[in-house]
């Protein structure tokens, strides 16, 4: 059939992802299209009543090598790649009977979930790209949540726009770019480095946010192409939408409230620093305790703890300027509460996922690392000085530790009754860290712990917690002078840890 001859529009429908494909191929049959598929999703369509027209039909060549060799043949990639306003082209498909493909909706497996040799998909891939490639005349849909749109603008105007078959070919080489990273990082983890040679990054975006990290920057958040985040199963149950530092800041909180154990915790950021955490037997408990550490700091902070909402800690909240709330759950009563501060913006989030690696981008460069991870370990730990923690001790040591390794460096965290009452974070030095700290504290910290990210270098840093009352210090160690640091706290009558692990944040 000369390809100037009418004919129906054809799709070729092959997905790993099946939602939402009975509903689209049925609507394309409506509209008078053909369905070329294989597989799986050849049977799905057939179960549902749809007509499919078999892949082997179209290329003449029974499907080979267990499925490796099904797609790859010029019947299907003439079909997408002809350009029909060139005379060769069409003279090509013309000789070898080859019919124009107007439309792929395909999605890959997802490689990273289960990566095997036999997961690499060569047809797939191909398909999309060739389609992506001749974007003028072929649309391509790789995500479920485009049916509707493809569908309607299909049903309303009988194809597709420009406009929507590049945005669509964007979308499409996305995909297939996230899908080659999954599988070079596969590759590359046999390198048995602790970083790999090459890092993908291939990143979608989720969400344009209100602004940057001021009003005259914009801003918005991503997703890398193929992984999961929490901001994915993330709802906002109320407040205005979500700036650049709202997000950011949002993150730090949500990933230090599940940082400090077990119990209930709760803990309060601002400007990406701590600046109250707390442990207790219940949330309202956890969340006052963390907004006394320095409430004049908390002012529009970021509080997240790691329990439902109750309305004791809702009403807790009433007189607080708080940005933003982030929690697992919320009572009915607390969500009512909280309604009454319209400016107040709400977040309902699953626990955040472990980070594999750390980017930090320098204009056409990056730097890359592995996540600061913080061991809490007593058997590892060195005590180094005559006199050992107390139990109580042992308890505000640890909280300690866990918030200093959250604080910007250089830090110095004071905690009592697993409560921080004084956070010095972000100085040059580590003497300024200490004094913020203490006048923070302001008596509190007698009897408790200092926790310092990284080695004091000379004595004045323990004869500031000392001077703060503190009964107990951890600290790395490391430093050429660690006995005139521990002679010192043994003068206080103070017990000290060295856990052999630095903390530094930038």
């Amino acid at each position: 059939m000369s390809q100037g001859a009418e004919r129906p529009p054809r799709a070729l429908v092959s997905v790993y992802d099946k939602t939402g494909v009975i509903n689209l191929a049925q609507r394309l049959v409506a509209l008078g299209w053909e369905i070329i598929s294989s597989g799986g999703t050849a049977r799905a369509l057939a179960d549902a009543g749809v007509p499919v027209i078999p892949v082997d039909e179209v290329t003449g060549a029974p499907e080979m090598m267990d499925g490796r060799v099904k797609t790859v043949h010029p019947a299907i990639h003439g079909g997408l790649l002809a350009d029909m306003t060139n005379p060769g082209h069409v003279e090509d498909m013309d000789n070898r009977g080859i019919v124009p493909i107007n439309l792929v909706v395909s999605n890959l497996y997802p490689f990273r979930s289960d990566p095997s040799v036999e997961q690499i998909d060569i047809g797939g891939p191909a398909m999309v790209r060739a389609a992506a490639k001749n974007h003028e005349r072929v649309g391509v849909v790789v995500r479920p949540d485009d049916y509707p749109a493809v569908l309607a603008e299909l049903e309303a105007d009988g194809g597709l726009s420009d406009a929507t078959r590049r945005r669509l070919a964007r979308i499409a080489f996305t995909h297939t770019s996230a899908y080659d990273a999954a599988i070079t990082d596969w590759l590359s983890d046999a390198d048995d480095e602790p970083l790999r040679p090459t890092v993908s990054l291939t990143l979608e975006r989720q969400e344009v946010l209100r602004y940057g990290e001021n009003p005259h920057q914009t801003g918005a958040r991503y997703r890398i192409a193929g992984q999961s985040s929490w901001w994915d199963q993330t709802a906002q149950l109320q407040g205005k939408a979500m700036s650049y530092l709202n997000v950011f800041d949002a993150d730090a909180a949500w990933r230090l409230a599940h940082s400090l154990g077990d119990d209930p915790a709760a803990a309060v950021i601002k400007h990406a620093n701590p600046c109250g955490a707390a442990v207790a037997d219940d949330i309202a408990t956890a969340y006052r305790r963390a907004h006394e550490c320095d409430p004049v700091s908390a002012f529009g902070g970021i509080v997240a703890v790691n329990r439902p909402v109750t309305d004791e800690m809702a009403e807790a909240m009433a007189d607080v300027f708080t940005e933003v709330l982030i929690a697992p759950q919320y009572e009915e009563a607390a969500l009512a509460l909280l309604a009454k501060k319209k400016n107040l913006r709400v977040l309902h989030a699953p626990p955040p996922e472990a980070v594999e690696l750390e980017v930090r981008t320098l204009g056409g460069a990056a730097l890359v690392q592995t996540p600061d991870t913080v061991t809490i370990e007593r058997s590892a730990w060195q005590v180094v000085t005559e006199r050992a923690p107390t139990p109580e001790q042992w308890a505000d040591l640890e909280l300690a530790w866990r918030v200093a390794a959250r604080v910007g460096s250089n830090c110095i965290v004071l905690a009592k009754d697993r409560q921080a009452v004084g956070i010095g974070a972000g100085q040059q030095n580590r003497r300024d860290a200490g004094r913020i700290a203490a006048e923070k504290a302001a008596g509190r910290a007698a009897g408790g712990a200092c926790a310092s990210d990284a080695f004091f270098p000379f004595r004045d840093g323990l004869d500031a917690a000392a001077e703060a009352q503190c009964a107990t210090v951890i600290q790395p160690g490391g430093s050429v002078r660690d006995q005139e640091v521990i002679d010192a706290a043994n003068e206080h009558g103070m017990s000290m840890i060295f856990t052999g692990e630095r903390h530094f944040r930038h």
